[in-house]
């Protein structure tokens, strides 16, 4: 395989005649009774760097993957997840979901439990092109996926993709505040404070899950997205556009919910799970402000 490095002509210490016998008559440590036999809900990794071969490229994600340990067995295996990774090492997907899918049916094979998980945390290159000088910014799209199966759940693999964005916040107080102390203000919005925030939209479900492209447009509907290359003419735009309609970290989180129960309402299940999280870098303030939702696109679409 390319960029294997081979250890062929490194000598061993030990006869490869004595690993052969020991390992056809020696004694399989994780599998023998443990000391206290209770079930385990999740033994594994983490800290892991995988290397996925996606559209953009191999890309880096850093791993979590368990397993649940029946309470007769002392411990899993960890050389098999390490192999199961190695064995997807080639494999294309278009997919960062996919390729968490087919891991963990994988690892939930070979380690003899009823549920595995894999959790996957990283960033895809997102480029953008700015509204008024139309310049491409390389940015950083912060990714979060994760796949969950439970042998004896008859919703099976359960998929959770989500992904982060930055973006900007002006306080919606200070602004009404001044618009009684400067009573002659024209067509310009009042002066307010402003946070650099980042908000992570999550959808869960049994079935078909939307790609990552899809949540960015939800969340580009939603908020007021940032980049890294702008121009005075995009710095301006998106200032004005944020003090137009400002947002608490509550309406950040409202209107994502809203505007995913206007794309996905009529394409997903009722019961598909719907997690918002949004933290405000406060300017003015020492504290930071955070808001969280997780509830169902149900319930969601029953209030639109």
């Amino acid at each position: 395989m390319p960029g294997v490095i081979r250890t062929d002509g490194q000598p061993s210490l030990i006869d490869r005649e004595i690993h052969e016998r020991v390992l056809s008559s020696g004694t399989d440590v994780p599998e023998q009774a443990p000391s206290f036999p209770i079930h385990l809900n999740e033994v594994g990794i983490s800290g892991k760097t995988l290397w996925v071969l996606l559209p953009e490229g191999r890309l880096p994600f850093t791993a979590s993957i368990t397993v649940d340990l029946p309470g007769q067995t002392r411990g899993i295996h960890m050389s098999r997840l390490e192999q199961a990774i190695f064995e997807l090492h080639e494999r294309p997907f278009t997919r960062l979901s996919h390729y968490a899918r087919a891991l963990v049916e994988k690892v939930v094979e070979r380690q003899g439990g009823s549920t595995a998980r894999v959790s996957l945390t990283g960033k895809r290159p997102l480029l953008r092109e700015s509204k008024i000088s139309r310049q491409v910014s390389v940015d950083p799209l912060l990714v979060k996926v994760e796949a969950l199966i439970r042998k004896d759940d008859p919703a099976g693999l359960i998929v959770t993709n989500g992904i982060g964005v930055s973006h900007i916040t002006s306080c919606p107080c200070t602004q009404v505040y001044n618009l009684d102390v400067f009573t002659e203000r024209g067509n310009c919005p009042m002066p307010t404070h402003s946070q650099r925030s980042q908000t992570w939209l999550h959808l869960r479900g049994a079935g078909h899950i939307p790609a990552y492209q899809d949540l960015l447009t939800c969340l580009e509907n939603s908020l007021h997205l940032t980049q890294d290359l702008l121009k005075r003419p995009d710095e301006a735009e998106i200032v004005l556009k944020s003090h137009i309609h400002p947002q608490f970290a509550e309406d950040v989180v409202r209107e994502t919910a809203r505007e995913v129960g206007h794309m996905f309402g009529a394409l997903l299940p009722g019961g598909t799970g719907v997690i918002i999280e949004s933290l405000s870098l406060e300017s003015i303030h020492i504290h930071d402000v955070c808001c969280r939702l997780e509830t169902s696109l149900g319930a969601i679409s029953s209030l639109l």
